[in-house]
Formats: structure tokens, C-alpha cells, sequence
């Protein structure tokens, strides 16, 4: 994990201007307060407003850097943030490079071993609800299990034909965690996806294949049939996902026609 407190060399710099602007200056500021004191700031010149853009921007990333430290657990200090910004500014550090860069070793440590913690909590909690999600969803009249694990209900049932693994298929469809998170939908982007059937999780490629066209399925995907222990911003590890599907076209039948008439 990159070191949460790193700075370029231009973000350094700025750590030594931050200071002699911030002693009056209220650290929770509002957004709306920000904009308005924007809007009535006047600079000398372009060289005093490019250091104050500095000095914004850096305290922006300050800001966003504590704000996820204390999602994991730690609770730094702004002020005391802002007191070692202003001493170094002032040649009155209180601690030497060594010490600092010692403290910052520490932090980065502590700040791994938080969120190592927090993600395989957060794994754990997502594979016991996938499993009393899908034991329910099982229970269902009309849902079937296949070998594999994976469930599907069949919402409306096409006369089309069945695609296979090499087919690209045209498909609608939302997905959600089993606590109702939508986390995609081709109905929200307003137009069907197109891929491979061989070329996503194997929970849909072995689902789509029972589907023909013009069905509605609705499947409940385990996670090792979907990204398994893999950690994504809007899929947990170890998440059961739940996909409503419509299959519009098997692109591959649509082509060769085409040839065909051709």
C-alpha cells in the first residue's frame, strides 16, 4: 500500500506555505463558505493567487487523506496537522527528518494492518449474507440449482434459440449485492451490452446458456462463480451477486444470416 502521507515534491512545498495562511482560519469551513470567499478573494497579482491555489489544493489533499484514515479506524489530529505544516514553515520542527519519516513508517504499518482487518471483516460478513441469501432465494417456487451452485428463477420464458460459449450475446440487465446495492445496469446506461458469452464471470456464462432468447432470468451467482475473494469499490469480496437478465440477440446467429443472404 502506497504510503498515505506521501507527498510530490510540489505537495512538499506547499506544506511549507500552508501555515502562515491558516492561523485565523476556520479548518471546518463549509463548501458553501469556501465558494463565497472564493468569489470575493482578490490577489495582488497572479503569483499571489497561483500560492493560494497552492496552499487550497494542498489542504484539500490533507483533508481527503484524514477522511479516509478515519474510515479505517484512525483519528489523526487536524490541528496538530496543520501545528506541524506551520513549525516546519517556521523552522521550529519537533521532530527531525529521521523521527518524522520514522512516525511515517509507523503510520503506513498501522494503516495496512486497519485495512487488512476491515477488508477480511468485510468478506466475511459478505459470505455469511450471500449464503442465508441464497438458502432463501432457493427456497423459492421455481428456482433450480444447477451442479455448479448457481440459481436462477425464470421470470418470462422466449421461444429463441439457446446461445453457446462462443456466441457474443446483446443483453439487458441490473445487478445487485443480496442487500439490494445496485452496482451495474445496461438500463441505466439506456442501451444493451454486447460481449463474448465466454468472456465474464463463469456465473454467466453457464447461466446465459440456459436462457433463449427473448427470456427473462433472473440468476443468484456465488461468489466463486462471480470475482470470488477479488475486492472492488462496489463488489465486496466474497459477494453473492443477484442479476436480473433479458437476452435480446445472439449476435453470432444475427451475422451469419447476413452472410447467409449475402
Amino acid at each position: 500500500m502506497k504510503s498515505v502521507m506521501k507527498m510530490s515534491l510540489l505537495a512538499a512545498t506547499v506544506a511549507l506555505a500552508v501555515g502562515c495562511q491558516q492561523d485565523d482560519a476556520n479548518v471546518e469551513q463549509t463548501n458553501q463558505a469556501a465558494e463565497q470567499a472564493q468569489a470575493e478573494a482578490s490577489f495582488a497579482n497572479d503569483d499571489d493567487k497561483a500560492a493560494y491555489a497552492i496552499g487550497a489544493s494542498l489542504a484539500q489533499y490533507l483533508n481527503a487523506n484524514l477522511e479516509q484514515q478515519a474510515d479505517i479506524g484512525l483519528d489523526l489530529d487536524k490541528e496538530l496537522v496543520l501545528q506541524g505544516v506551520q513549525d516546519v514553515f517556521n523552522g521550529e520542527s519537533k521532530l527531525t527528518d529521521e523521527q518524522a519519516q520514522a512516525a511515517l513508517q509507523s503510520l503506513d504499518q498501522r494503516v495496512t494492518e486497519l485495512a487488512q482487518q476491515q477488508a477480511k471483516e468485510k468478506a466475511e460478513a459478505a459470505l455469511a449474507d450471500g449464503e442465508k441469501y441464497r438458502t432463501e432465494f432457493a427456497s423459492q417456487e421455481g428456482v433450480k440449482e444447477t451442479e455448479s451452485g448457481l440459481l436462477y428463477k425464470v421470470d418470462s420464458l422466449g421461444d429463441g434459440k439457446k446461445p453457446a460459449a462462443e456466441d457474443t450475446v446483446v443483453v439487458h440487465y441490473k445487478g445487485t449485492l443480496t442487500d439490494g446495492t445496485q452496482f451495474d445496469s445496461s438500463y441505466d446506461r439506456g442501451e444493451p451490452a454486447t460481449f463474448p458469452l465466454n468472456r465474464v464471470i463463469p456465473g454467466w456464462t453457464e447461466g446465459v446458456q440456459l436462457m433463449p432468447v427473448g427470456s427473462k432470468f433472473t440468476f443468484v451467482i456465488p461468489p466463486e462463480l462471480a470475482y470470488g475473494d477479488q475486492d472492488t469499490a462496489s463488489i465486496p469480496a466474497n459477494s453473492t451477486l443477484v442479476f436480473d437478465v433479458e437476452l435480446l440477440e445472439i449476435k453470432d446467429d444475427a451475422n451469419k444470416e447476413k452472410a447467409s443472404e449475402g
